[in-house]
């Protein structure tokens, strides 16, 4: 079970006058929204709240968490154990429509996010900010911790030149920010009316698998806390031509090809550059067959990461030696995913995932310049602390 009183949806639950000022209000949330005790969180406010409650809106993945990535839309639909209208914000349209918001007063948004830059739920949180903007609604945030903690800070912040849907505002790869940190940081720019209904008693320093016993799968391919852990650096295999590990039951912790053919002699080159000894990750030799997805079918060479001390693991830095040991061995098999990706239809999708028109290129230089992997961090290091909720000190 959960830890009781950590979530800002429970705070609503033990005082329910915090939503007194709400008004008429609809519900940006999905499947992994869900109080300490496992109610949903759509369930809960309909309980406390039934005539206020207008309507729900559900982010990339469909409410439920069933499709797929990358431009697969889902439908609007009309939720029936509610009887309210499910405005789905990966369909036609991102941002809500003026007629999704006729009539309320408030967006609600409870939704887990996972600590990482490229994750599109805070995006649709951020246009739920503009949204509330132009239309002159409030925003209200049922926050949720990071599940990566709070103070470790990893890679490159987003260019302005790869600003996408998996990127909008100059943020690294791995935030540290909770979802109304994340907000908060956001709305700097938006200007929204918002407010963050805060955690009651969360530790910066703590990962969610020592706050709870499970994690609930926010999209179909973050099945588990390993997954989640290594998806800041792992997610940029979908700008390659090599498996991420979709269609298997070890997303993002499975990476390979078939033009992989000694996955030995690459774990054996990753560590020439990269001290496994000491990062939190065992790297295991494999052959894997993916049953959907790229290379679904066949069997993949390449490598299975187990995570042995997850407050060493540094996913990005793994992933960026990983990423140059399977180039060296894929050699004129490897090759980099084409567009479009997330709706963007002329920029190399690794561009937009590392956040510059110069990532493909700078990933085949002799060295990995640290000036161009983390570039931006400082800046954001102290634009970021103004947004905190929770007082700790961040770092890279």
């Amino acid at each position: 079970m959960f830890k009781e009183s950590i979530l800002g949806v429970d705070r609503v639950i033990e005082d329910s006058s915090i939503c007194r000022s709400w008004g008429k209000f609809t519900l940006l949330s999905n499947q992994a929204s869900l109080s300490s005790n496992l109610l949903y969180t759509r369930e809960v406010l309909k309980k406390i709240s039934p005539e206020n409650f207008v309507s729900i809106l559900s982010p990339q993945h469909g409410f439920w968490g069933e499709q797929q990535d990358n431009m697969i839309e889902s439908p609007h639909y009309i939720d029936k154990k509610l009887e309210l209208p499910v405005h789905s914000l990966y369909s036609e349209v991102r941002e809500p429509k003026e007629s999704m918001l006729q009539g309320i007063d408030s967006i609600v948004i409870d939704l887990q996010i996972v600590g990482c830059r490229v994750y599109t739920y805070k995006y649709t949180l951020a246009n739920c900010l503009k949204a509330a903007k132009k239309y002159n609604k409030k925003v209200i945030v049922l926050d949720r911790p990071n599940p990566l903690g709070g103070e470790t800070v990893e890679g490159r912040c987003l260019s302005p030149d790869a600003v996408s849907f998996v990127g909008m505002f100059s943020i690294p790869m791995r935030h540290a920010l909770t979802v109304g940190e994340v907000a908060k940081l956001f709305n700097e720019e938006i200007g929204a009316e918002l407010e963050v209904v805060a955690l009651s008693s969360w530790d910066p320093k703590s990962y969610w698998s020592e706050n709870f016993n499970h994690w609930i799968y926010t999209s179909p391919n973050l099945p588990n806390f390993s997954s989640v852990l290594l998806y800041p650096g792992m997610v940029l295999f979908e700008g390659t031509n090599l498996s991420e590990g979709r269609g298997t039951s070890l997303p993002f912790q499975l990476i390979g090809a078939p033009y992989i053919s000694d996955p030995e002699g690459l774990i054996k080159d990753v560590s020439q550059n990269f001290h496994l000894g000491d990062s939190g990750v065992i790297l295991r030799p494999v052959f894997f067959q993916p049953s959907s997805g790229k290379w679904g079918g066949e069997s993949c060479g390449g490598v299975h990461i187990l995570v042995s001390k997850m407050k060493k693991v540094r996913s990005y830095s793994l992933a960026l030696n990983l990423l140059r040991s399977f180039i060296k061995f894929g050699g004129d098999f490897f090759k980099w995913k084409e567009p479009p990706y997330e709706y963007d239809y002329k920029s190399l999708p690794i561009n937009l995932i590392l956040g510059s028109q110069e990532a493909d290129r700078s990933i085949l230089k002799p060295d990995l310049d640290e000036k161009f992997w983390k570039w931006g961090i400082e800046a954001y290091l102290s634009k970021a602390s103004r947004a905190l909720v929770y007082d700790r000190e961040m770092k890279n």
